[in-house]
């Protein structure tokens, strides 16, 4: 680029020039990115750092923890706390939310993140990162509970992600269309590196976990065998299978090149609607996604006009190329089944 934009500038452009954010929103954004700065820093040391492995303890889902999901989850609660932007924080790493203590300033805004997604790739250094998501609290309340959390994503007044790989990087939105930042390591400063994204309607990339197959409701299946047969099938085009485990890197990839990623709801557990968070990673990847031209559902509705039921709920996920999304969609209109 000709000329070196910081996320600060960025976001000042947001909120003078565009009058998209208030300045108490764009302060908030800041600390979470020198947060995920911090978590950056844990995540390259490594074995170097001893934080690599179990944690010893498991979450809210009854998942283990590994050492970093912790130290990440402290990261941004410390980072957060004090800086008088927030009323309350939900992590996916906390069975409740986290109300800002009486001893600091509170503001009118909630945060929720997942601290480090796909900790199942710590141990073997492959990308992950840390999922945000603000809503504002709603209007006369003093003391936020969980309750006051449970706003669909079309409330979402911004959403992003880290993701920790070769480089770190931020994608961000504000409800402006979406941004990437490229942390210098020398400096410590986020530098404009891609803005407006948009993700290709078209592709021939798919991501979804195979080994499930057996699983899968006949809507996935049908459609996943179409793009499985090739040029010799329906769809006239060979397309090419990726999946990382991570939903960072996977959504990642998406923005940049195009694809379509799936975490279908399966037989295993046909009570359960999902494997994906709702509020930490479904809500916010979703808005980062339709701000780039794409659509994601749950395969039957649009997922940020789900109205949460609970702080930890699960959800499907069809994400990323507008048009393979409503395809798989449509495939659904009968019904899971």
């Amino acid at each position: 680029m000709s000329s070196k934009v910081s996320l600060t500038q960025y976001l000042v452009e947001k909120q003078r020039e565009k009058g998209l954010i208030p300045g108490e929103l764009r302060l908030l954004l800041e600390v979470v990115a020198r947060a995920c700065k911090r978590i950056s820093i844990a995540v390259s040391k490594g074995a170097l750092g001893d934080v690599i492995g179990e944690a010893g303890t498991e979450n809210v889902q009854g998942e283990s923890q590994k050492k970093l999901d912790v130290i990440a989850n402290e990261t941004l609660l410390e980072a957060n706390e004090w800086g008088g932007h927030l009323a309350a924080m939900a992590s996916e790493e906390m069975d409740i939310s986290y109300t800002i203590p009486n001893r600091y300033p509170k503001g009118e805004f909630l945060l929720l993140f997942d601290p480090l997604d796909g900790s199942s790739n710590i141990d073997v250094n492959v990308s992950i990162g840390t999922i945000f998501s603000v809503l504002r609290l709603p209007e006369g309340v003093a003391e936020p509970t969980d309750e006051h959390f449970l706003q669909p994503g079309t409330r979402q007044l911004a959403a992003g992600y880290a993701i920790y790989g070769p480089c770190t990087m931020l994608v961000l939105t504000v409800g402006d269309g979406v941004a990437e930042f490229t942390l210098d390591r020398e400096t410590g400063s986020w530098t404009l590196t891609a803005d407006q994204i948009r993700i290709p309607e078209q592709t021939k990339e798919f991501a979804i976990n195979a080994s499930n197959a057996r699983h899968w409701y006949p809507p996935v299946k049908r459609y996943v065998d179409e793009l499985l047969a090739g040029k010799e099938g329906p769809r006239g085009k060979d397309f090419n299978m990726r999946w990382v485990a991570s939903m960072v890197a996977d959504v990642h990839r998406i923005l940049t090149r195009g694809g379509v990623f799936m975490y279908p709801r399966d037989r295993r557990e046909p009570d359960k609607l999902g494997k994906l968070r709702l509020m930490y990673e479904a809500n916010p990847m979703s808005f980062l996604v339709e701000q780039a031209g794409g659509a994601a559902t749950n395969g039957m509705q649009r997922i940020m006009e789900i109205q949460p039921a609970k702080l930890h709920e699960r959800v499907a996920v069809f994400l990323g190329s507008r048009e393979e999304v409503e395809r798989v969609t449509a495939y659904h209109a009968g019904g899971p089944g």
